[in-house]
């Protein structure tokens, strides 16, 4: 076989070695006619080793044979291909390479093939730490579904139960507008004296209002059970999350109520929450203002006549919610707002007590435009 070379390629061996790619000239059977100093530094062959063997045992080894023979006979039907190899070293090494090649015809007819390499390990290596790092990131987003579905089941559990309670009865609902969310309702007993019954609203959304949700639930809890004033309540709740969550920006609302077992009063206390609401059937809803600020900004934000109190009669029902049923936008971008509350509540008060939350929700739903934005918490309480 010819692997003399040709005078032509003589001519073209000084362009070749300015190239920055390896580059191997074949004649048309495969033996090697030239390489390039840059293919001798990729592979570690001195030409003087190389120049009259098969080019295609010597650069791709023996290696994935079918890939090669088949990538050979593209080349040779069409003239030209391209494709990712592995190059066979002189240490026994592989060095990931992208091969194109091309068919060329010297002066007098005979066919040669042009062979250039770039070495691609740098991008292989990245490739390799990206697909590490992708599996890296998997594993961590696996950890975090487990603990978001851990804290969902929580806040779950969390959530207000529909009771009967002497004289009362109490519905409940909560949504989070994403798995977990900022607010809290609570419907807890004292002993056999009072009911204490709460909505609360912590800004933002997600993990961070979750934690400061139920940090302040927890705490909340402890003042109940201590039968701490309403008040008094507001204010160390206010104090706790100033002084130990401190986060500029950061506030919660809350409004709650207290009964008495004759059902017969009621105490209220808001901060920076919307109006609670007393409705008869048939009537106009009362409502029973905040009149303290937002807490956990200002250390004065609980008045100091921070609560109300109110006569109850059969068949009120009082209505405690978060700013997700308030704050909503329907098609012309017109919010809800409490008046808009207020007439779904004097509707659905004709409703039996049971249906009656499911009314408000579906009226709210109705209302909005598009998905849940904000946690959503509602609590009903019938004296009968």
């Amino acid at each position: 076989m010819h692997s003399e070379r040709p005078q032509w390629l003589q001519q073209m061996e000084p362009i070749l070695e300015t190239l920055n790619d390896g580059v191997v000239i074949a004649s048309d059977s495969g033996l090697i006619l030239f390489v390039n100093t840059v293919f001798e530094e990729m592979t570690g062959f001195l030409r003087a080793e190389i120049i009259g063997r098969d080019a295609v045992q010597l650069v791709l080894g023996a290696d994935d044979h079918a890939r090669v023979q088949a990538f050979r006979e593209k080349t040779r039907e069409k003239g030209r291909g391209r494709e990712e190899f592995f190059l066979a070293t002189k240490d026994g090494g592989r060095l990931p390479a992208v091969i194109s090649l091309r068919a060329i015809y010297g002066p007098e007819g005979e066919r040669f093939v042009i062979v250039t390499l770039a070495d691609i390990s740098e991008q292989k290596g990245t490739e390799e730490r990206l697909r590490a790092a992708n599996a890296r990131l998997q594993e961590h987003h696996r950890e975090i579904e487990q603990d978001l579905l851990l804290a969902t089941r929580v806040q779950q559990s969390l959530a207000p139960k529909a009771i009967h309670w002497g004289g009362l009865r109490v519905d409940t609902f909560y949504q989070p507008a994403h798995r977990i969310g900022g607010d809290f309702g609570l419907v807890a007993p004292t002993e056999a004296e009072h009911l204490n019954v709460l909505v609360c609203d912590v800004s933002g959304h997600g993990i961070s209002s979750a934690l400061v949700a139920n940090r302040i639930y927890s705490e909340t809890l402890s003042l109940l059970g201590n039968r701490a004033p309403l008040g008094d309540m507001l204010r160390q709740l206010n104090s706790l999350v100033i002084q130990h969550v401190g986060v500029s920006g950061f506030f919660f609302t809350l409004a709650a109520a207290r009964f008495d077992r004759s059902a017969t009063s009621m105490e209220f206390a808001g901060a920076g929450h919307p109006p609670a609401m007393i409705v008869q059937p048939g009537a106009e809803p009362r409502l029973l203002p905040s009149r303290s600020l937002i807490l956990g900004s200002l250390p004065d934000a609980v008045d100091a006549d921070a609560t109300l109190y109110t006569e109850l009669e059969s068949g009120d029902r009082i209505v405690l919610y978060t700013d997700g049923i308030t704050d909503v936008f329907d098609s012309r971008g017109e919010m809800l707002r409490v008046e808009g509350v207020q007439n779904f509540v004097r509707e659905t008060a004709l409703l039996p007590f049971n249906e009656m939350k499911e009314g408000i929700l579906h009226r709210v739903a109705a209302w909005r435009n598009g998905p849940l934005v904000d946690d959503v918490s509602l609590v009903l309480v019938e004296v009968r």
